[in-house]
């Protein structure tokens, strides 16, 4: 898969530009404008960058089928907080859940 082509893909899909990209990724632009103007390969942190920014897993970005599913905001929010969250709090978070 190149990557490239699929983030441009998704980028396409929502009227995005290269700047609205960063923003949202809260990465550099010069980030993005490496991706695209000097082929470099995004690293996997910038990847989830964009995937957040997008609202897609990394598995999403990746998979064949290439439709992505749309987080609704509610899942967004705790998507975005499970991330902040340390190792052993998303321990005591899955053991929480697996009781209820």
């Amino acid at each position: 898969m190149d990557a490239k082509l699929r983030i441009k893909q998704l980028m396409d899909d929502r009227g995005w530009s290269d700047y609205r990209l960063s923003q949202e990724a809260g990465l550099s632009q010069s980030t993005i404008s490496n991706i695209f103007k000097r082929n470099n390969a995004p690293t996997i942190p910038t990847l989830e960058a964009i995937c957040n920014a997008f609202g897609i897993t990394l598995a999403q970005f990746f998979s064949a089928d290439k439709t992505p599913i749309e987080l609704t905001e509610e899942q967004w929010k705790l998507f975005k907080k499970w991330n902040e969250l340390s190792d052993e709090k998303k321990k005591v978070l899955f053991d929480l859940m697996n009781i209820m």
